[in-house]
């Protein structure tokens, strides 16, 4: 018993060869889209390193590990002239009580003034001491490939965990780029002068809002942990050291600065200005450094934005 004629048969078998041939059309489309997806997500691919010191303590109250009442000295700890007068007279000595009350006020007060320091002037011993939050871009040639190469180096080499070696980031950071004067062709910065108590989560705004523009981070070291992805770089090919030289690496600095070393940074617009700054970045004393983070797109020395790439992503350059 036949449940489907001849001609139901022949049209299902020619449906059967137009899907067929619907679905291989579809899957070349697919591959054509995503290798080209893949490459472009290789070109994206971008690194970071840095560290901060925010979660650290700044300075600390004088320590009593160690310290013995010096006898007849008068001083807790002894020798030093930094130690607390014990004061015997408080506790029961001679002297009438309202003497012992002032001499306690004042002693009280000193102790209070001694602890804040110059948190409200200077360093970052207080919450309205002043930091700025600031950020210099640089859009440079292609043919700067030297630079990726250091700027890996730099992230695989560097030590970010520690004040020492943060400083030493933005420092060797700051000259790779004054190296390279000749291929500066745009750039962008931004600056907030803010608060230690507001400073870290300015800062981390901007950290968030700059490795939100790569797609792939295949080269981080920030805070002394290392990360790395598949796509590393390498030594440019012959075909990469011919590309159009209209094509750009990006590079970001991002920096948090305790006191005036960066509050009075203008707006940069000039290679004079970019120099100006660079230079103030590689001298900023390593007390006053709090945080910095860089971050360079492509990461692989292969790979450059395209001119339409770069200002897409970082609408923010002018040319210089």
């Amino acid at each position: 018993m036949k449940f489907f004629s001849t001609e139901f048969m022949k049209k299902v078998k020619r449906n059967v060869k137009a899907w067929t041939s619907v679905m291989l059309a579809a899957s070349l489309v697919a591959a054509a889209v995503f290798g080209n997806a893949h490459e472009a997500f290789a070109r994206r691919g971008g690194g970071s390193f840095g560290g901060s010191r925010f979660s650290a303590p700044t300075r600390s109250a004088p320590s009593r590990s160690g310290s013995t009442y010096g006898g007849n000295s008068g001083y807790y700890g002894g020798g030093g002239g930094g130690g607390f007068f014990f004061l015997p007279m408080f506790f029961g000595g001679g002297g009438s009580g309202l003497f012992t009350l002032l001499l306690l006020v004042i002693v009280a007060g000193a102790i209070m003034q001694a602890f804040r320091g110059r948190g409200d002037g200077e360093g970052i011993t207080g919450m309205n001491s002043k930091v700025s939050v600031t950020k210099v871009q640089v859009g440079l040639l292609a043919s700067a490939r030297s630079l990726q190469q250091e700027l890996t180096r730099l992230a695989l080499e560097s030590d970010t965990s520690t004040s020492e070696g943060i400083a030493v980031v933005a420092r060797e950071t700051a000259i790779s780029l004054m190296r390279h004067p000749e291929y500066w062709v745009y750039v962008s910065s931004a600056k907030e002068n803010t608060t230690f108590a507001l400073a870290e989560q300015k800062f981390n705004g901007l950290v968030m809002s700059e490795r939100s523009k790569l797609n792939e981070e295949v080269l981080r070291n920030v805070g002394g942990r290392l990360t790395q992805g598949k796509t590393t770089a390498t030594l440019p090919s012959e075909s990469a050291a011919m590309e159009d030289p209209s094509e750009y690496i990006i590079v970001t600095m991002l920096l948090a600065v305790s006191g005036d070393s960066l509050s009075k940074l203008p707006v940069l617009r000039s290679s004079a200005d970019l120099q100006s700054a660079l230079s103030a970045i590689g001298s900023i004393p390593t007390d006053s450094l709090l945080a910095v983070e860089v971050l360079w797109e492509p990461q692989s020395d292969e790979y450059t934005l395209t001119s339409d790439e770069a200002l897409t992503i970082y609408p923010d350059l002018v040319r210089i």
